[in-house]
């Protein structure tokens, strides 16, 4: 009964999370499902943009270091897909640096590892607006 009685903030919101740590992806994915989304999850950048190519999620949670296509490479192809997810990226990598090429692929936010799932869930929020 009490699980019927919390809001369901991300309810009907289609959202990919690729990260190719197994524990952080399943913890993610619980996180939004249990706020209403509609999820798919995948380990690789390859596997990402091809996702993001035929389910045409509104949302990407985008791990920076994936194997077999890096984030970056990943924002930079699906940003360019006509109907262009939010993306964003989360990484351990502090440096300004990284912050800012990913600002100039248009990465939407941006966020440090590790990351409160709170705040995942409020910028997700913020970026595709109130539940369905």
């Amino acid at each position: 009964m009490l699980e019927q009685a919390i809001e369901q903030r991300l309810k009907g919101k289609r959202i990919l999370i690729v990260d190719d740590d197994r524990e952080v992806l399943e913890v993610t994915n619980q996180a939004l499902q249990a706020e209403g989304a509609q999820t798919l999850t995948c380990f690789d950048g390859n596997r990402a943009v091809q996702l993001c190519e035929t389910e045409s999620p509104e949302l990407v949670v985008l791990d920076m270091m994936l194997p077999k296509r890096s984030g970056f490479l990943v924002l930079e192809k699906v940003k360019r897909l006509p109907r262009a997810p939010k993306v964003v990226m989360i990484t351990a990598n502090e440096g300004r640096r990284h912050q800012q090429y990913a600002e100039y692929l248009k990465v939407d936010g941006y966020l440090l590892k590790p990351v409160r799932l709170e705040r995942l869930i409020t910028l997700i929020m913020e970026l595709l607006g109130p539940a369905k």
